[in-house]
């Protein structure tokens, strides 16, 4: 895919995508560097994945700091804003990217700590580091989003009621958001195929995957929506502060 954002556009700001060591957070973090910015790549349990990527970007001449956090334990969130403000001393923007729920072995309520509490928890950690001007982008799916309207697939409910549930807890924080000059935006695509969740959801549901992009048309990989969530970072924000990626007429409203 061609790069989104301009060569340099990005220079002398500093980004930070949870959950980029790999798939969409991994992409989305590699356009901003590219477009100039400096990086904070954060991975649950992935290192050696997650240092090849930090090599890669540093290629482009961008600083790269690469911080192990689990999302969900205050300490580790605590930690990694320390380094953060140690190494750049302050962010300007906050990509809001993992999420969970479908993993096995996790305990009842993982999907609304990890979707909802989660989220909120990393973004009040970073309050302090982030300033007028700055912005935080929360990446969800129309499964989820939709979710109060549209049924999704009984797999998946669980994780798109955790996020939707996060999604609004967020939205809350919008008015006190902008009192400080900060800007926040949720960007929802359709599955995206290479996936993990889309992998989980196929295994789960065999046919989901062809089914809902003969439905849709076309399903955006993880490249190209990765694409989207970058631009959300840079081009101006709808009113509704909702980055709508790909199709919609087979969802009701919000």
């Amino acid at each position: 895919m061609s790069q989104p954002i301009p060569a340099g556009s990005l220079a002398g700001r500093t980004a930070l995508v949870t959950g980029s060591s790999r798939g969409i957070g991994a992409d989305t973090a590699r356009y901003l560097a590219e477009g100039g910015a400096n990086v904070v790549i954060n991975f649950r349990n992935k290192a050696p994945r997650a240092e090849k990527l930090a090599a890669e970007l540093r290629e482009l001449g961008v600083e790269v700091l690469v911080v192990g956090a689990d999302l969900t334990d205050a300490g580790s969130v605590a930690a990694m804003m320390e380094a953060v403000k140690e190494t750049f001393g302050a962010l300007d923007l906050l990509v809001l990217n993992a999420s969970g729920g479908m993993e096995s072995g996790m305990g009842a309520n993982y999907a609304l700590v990890l979707n909802r509490d989660a989220q909120l928890g990393v973004l009040d950690a970073a309050l302090p580091l982030l300033h007028d001007g700055s912005r935080v982008v929360f990446v969800t799916s129309h499964q989820a989003h939709f979710i109060r309207t549209t049924p999704t697939m009984p797999e998946y409910e669980p994780v798109a009621l955790s996020k939707r549930a996060g999604e609004d807890a967020l939205r809350e924080r919008i008015p006190a958001l902008a009192a400080e000059g900060i800007d926040f935006v949720v960007v929802s695509g359709d599955m995206i195929e290479g996936t993990i969740t889309a992998t989980l959801l196929e295994r789960a549901n065999p046919g989901a995957i062809a089914d809902r992009r003969e439905s849709a048309g076309k399903l955006y990989n993880v490249s190209e929506f990765a694409a989207e969530v970058a631009l959300a970072a840079v081009e101006p924000i709808p009113d509704d502060n909702t980055r709508l990626v790909g199709d919609v007429s087979s969802f009701g409203g919000e």
